[in-house]
């Protein structure tokens, strides 16, 4: 089993308790956070999260500017992020890899998708 651990931010505490349950299931270990100041600050408390699952469409900071921060940070630049959005618009998956990330994956998530994007890190 994989000692991974995966942050997952959202500001929608269900699409956390979903998606925790499914992975958790498939063996990893999962951190959450319901803001992006909170998932920032678990990444620079947290030495062992090895992949962010990040929503873009957050208040107060979205994806976009979290994922600006994080890349900023050097203590958590290297940490692969993968984008995570329900507005799956033309150009969303090229504004969020623009934007700094790893890959992107639209909701409702694809399970089977994301596990093998998971794989890759």
């Amino acid at each position: 089993m994989s000692e991974k651990t995966i942050l997952i931010i959202d500001d929608d505490s269900r699409n956390i308790f979903a998606l925790s349950a499914v992975l958790k299931a498939k063996g990893y270990k999962v951190v959450s956070a319901l803001s992006a100041v909170e998932g920032i600050t678990r990444l620079k408390n947290n030495k062992n999260i090895s992949v962010v699952l990040l929503d873009i469409m957050m208040p107060d900071m979205d994806g976009y500017q979290a994922i600006a921060v994080i890349r900023s940070s050097d203590s958590i630049s290297r940490i692969p992020i993968i984008a995570v959005t329900a507005q799956a618009m033309v150009g969303d998956k090229e504004k969020s890899l623009n934007a700094g990330a790893d890959e992107y994956i639209s909701k409702p998530i694809d399970v089977d998708l994301l596990l093998d994007l998971l794989s890759k890190y």
